[in-house]
């Protein structure tokens, strides 16, 4: 069959793969001159700095692609497992090394916190738990199909539903298990994984830290953009046509069958139409005379992020690839990002450095800072002033809490934010994971994989089920090709 897959982020990507390697023939169109979405690369003044997600977990669902073209994984993509997931700071001078593995990682809280580090290592079994309890339901299927429901994991998660901890948010659940404040905060930040509020976002998601530490987060060779270009070499090489800098005008539909788009006044027929796009564009600017699931498409939407790119004229060696430092006050920062539509006079800053393991990155005795700050999605705030203030804030935070003029040290910059965000990948508001995770029924509120109303019109990406980041995208674009394939 012909198969049109609209946008090329990673999802898209993955998509036209898994049809590919099924004998379909598959044509991307994506409006950039470029592939990836949000994965993509930005170089400047001798540095180099994955623009975009800089965390890496679940590597073996990019494996999966490479052995379904029939290629082996490792002849054309590489990862090294990380020992450190991340270095945590607190203003007060408490510095937490995040070991990946949970044993060191409890040992450190030992060390560092002075407690006992029994209830770290009970939290991580119970992730583990949560994911093997929630995977074969709510990631790896579709939660709008009805065979989900009459499936083996459907029953096994119903018969430990108390456990999973569907209704307390994640705070509460956090508070009950961990006590320690810092703790605690450090276990909240899992929320921001699919952009959401540990205040409100239910216990559930307390699985997240099973993909960095029971099972290890990665970091490919040669950054993160590797994901992107490794698999776009995979999907020309086996027949995939892209087409890039052609924006997609409608989708086409006759007597509810989608057959085709149009581009440029220009019709492509096809038997299979698959959107990569951000669901709220999709229905907006696609599909205007089709009626829009107003329910799904007015959910609250995730967070956003504000992006320093920034050259370091000096290397820091208590930072490695992935370091956190805190806010004093974490549930004001998340009430003014959902609730007040701001930005905190104390966010919490994350730097990746990706020059920690790819050291061409940055020239000789410097460093690449992917600097962000978790930020409500562009609601026309005045982002001007709001960037301009942060950037302040951001700099003196982190001087005081490194101990040293980060401004003098700054030789290049770059940045993105929410407007950018926005016009860049169509993503509705700049958010980065499409609808966020505050209630416990997010997961039935995410637009479906497919149309109820228009067949052969599929969708995959952060913006539907089961949600954002790498690993969700990819099995989104697992679930719509098991679908094409059972129709």
């Amino acid at each position: 069959m012909r198969a049109v897959v609209i946008g090329s982020g990673i999802a898209g990507i993955a998509v036209a793969i898994r049809l590919a390697a099924k004998g379909h023939q598959v044509q991307v169109f994506e409006a950039n001159d470029y592939p990836g979405g949000k994965l993509t690369v930005l170089e400047k003044d001798g540095f180099r700095w994955d623009a975009g997600p800089s965390l890496f977990t679940m590597p073996h669902y990019v494996d999966e692609l490479f052995r379904l073209a029939g290629r082996e994984p490792q002849e054309h993509f590489n990862y090294e497992r990380l020992k450190i997931a991340c270095e945590y700071f607190w203003e007060d001078g408490t510095h937490l090394t995040g070991h990946s593995d949970p044993q060191k990682f409890a040992h450190e809280v030992e060390t560092q916190l002075g407690i006992d580090g029994t209830p770290v290592r009970q939290h991580f079994r119970k992730a583990a738990f949560k994911y093997e309890m929630t995977k074969g339901v709510f990631l790896e299927r579709s939660l709008h199909r009805f065979s989900t429901y009459t499936s083996r994991d459907f029953f096994k998660g119903i018969a430990n539903i108390w456990r999973l901890h569907l209704l307390p948010n994640m705070d509460r659940v956090n508070r009950k298990a961990l006590e320690h404040p810092k703790l605690v905060q450090l276990f909240n930040r899992y929320a921001t994984y699919n952009g959401s509020n540990p205040y409100a976002a239910p216990g559930v998601l307390n699985l997240i830290p099973h993909f960095e530490h029971n099972v290890g987060a990665a970091f490919p060779q040669g950054g993160m953009h590797a994901i992107t270009m490794s698999l776009y070499h995979l999907a020309k090489d086996i027949g995939v046509e892209f087409n890039f800098g052609e924006p997609v005008d409608r989708i086409v539909t006759q007597g509810g069958r989608a057959t085709g788009i149009e581009i440029g006044g220009k019709a492509v027929s096809a038997d299979i139409v698959v959107s990569n796009m951000d669901v709220v564009p999709t229905y907006r600017h696609l599909m205007k005379d089709q009626k829009a699931p107003e329910r799904v498409l007015r959910h609250e939407r995730s967070s956003s992020a504000l992006i320093f790119y920034w050259g370091i004229k000096r290397q820091f060696p208590q930072m490695d690839l992935h370091n956190i430092f805190f806010s004093d006050d974490y549930r004001t920062e998340f009430a003014h990002i959902f609730e007040r539509g701001d930005v905190y006079h104390d966010p919490t800053v994350y730097i990746h450095i990706s020059s920690k393991m790819e050291p061409a990155d940055a020239p000789d005795g410097m460093e690449n800072w992917f600097v962000m700050i978790n930020v409500p999605g562009n609601q026309g705030q005045d982002w001007d002033g709001i960037i301009a203030q942060a950037r302040s804030r951001i700099i003196e935070k982190l001087s005081r809490m490194l101990k040293v003029d980060v401004a003098a040290l700054i030789v290049t910059e770059d940045r993105l934010e929410p407007r950018t965000i926005e016009s860049r990948t169509s993503s509705y508001t700049g958010a980065l994971y499409g609808a966020s995770s505050n209630s416990r029924m997010s997961a039935f509120l995410r637009h479906a994989n497919f149309s109820r109303k228009i067949k052969n019109l599929y969708f995959c990406g952060g913006s539907v089920h089961p949600g954002g980041g790498i690993p969700l995208c990819l099995l989104s674009a697992r679930i719509v090709a098991d679908m094409i394939k059972a129709a």
